[in-house]
């Protein structure tokens, strides 16, 4: 079919802009991206039960593209949910480390975020932040799976952002 440029309706013209996509290869794969996520599970405390009840049937973090892994080298990003304690930090700083490029962080709870109630002892990091660099924080004791998909749905959003912007949003 071709198309005579001369010839076109009002109608038409305003079909071909809701069916015609403009952007970047950077947003394309930034897209694709945020729709894909691949958390590395790791679970310290309490707050890894209500990350589990996030991928389990009734929340099903499947629809959003978040399929948990076992394997640093295969996760781009690092759900930190629950007490980083200082013999534990080490220990987070290499699975990032393992991490290919471009991985995030997500702190899920009081304890990963501020070192929670135990924030006082001797033996807790206030802050998983202290060792990783973290993108996104989702504060409760502990939160519920509702929460933790709110975290994901901006992390998606940062993630968008990160490739229509070309820089990497801190914070």
């Amino acid at each position: 079919m071709e198309l005579d440029l001369e010839k076109i309706t009002p109608e038409e013209e305003e079909e071909i802009r809701r069916n015609v996509f403009l952007g970047t290869l950077e947003q394309l794969k930034g897209w694709a991206r945020s729709h894909s996520l691949w958390p590395l599970t790791f679970g310290l405390a309490c707050c890894a039960i209500e990350m589990m009840t996030a991928g389990a049937p009734h929340y099903d973090l499947d629809r959003f593209g978040v399929m948990f892994r076992a394997s640093p080298r295969q996760a781009d990003v690092m759900i930190v949910s629950g007490t980083v304690t200082k013999k534990m930090a080490p220990l987070v700083k290499r699975l990032y480390d393992q991490m290919p490029e471009p991985k995030w962080v997500i702190a899920m709870g009081s304890c990963a975020t501020a070192g929670g109630p135990y924030v006082k002892s001797y033996s807790v990091v206030k802050g998983v932040d202290q060792i990783v660099p973290v993108d996104v924080y989702i504060p409760g004791c502990p939160p519920n799976p509702a929460a933790l998909i709110y975290g994901i749905n901006k992390l998606q959003e940062k993630i968008r952002l990160e490739a229509k912007t070309g820089k990497r949003v801190t914070g």
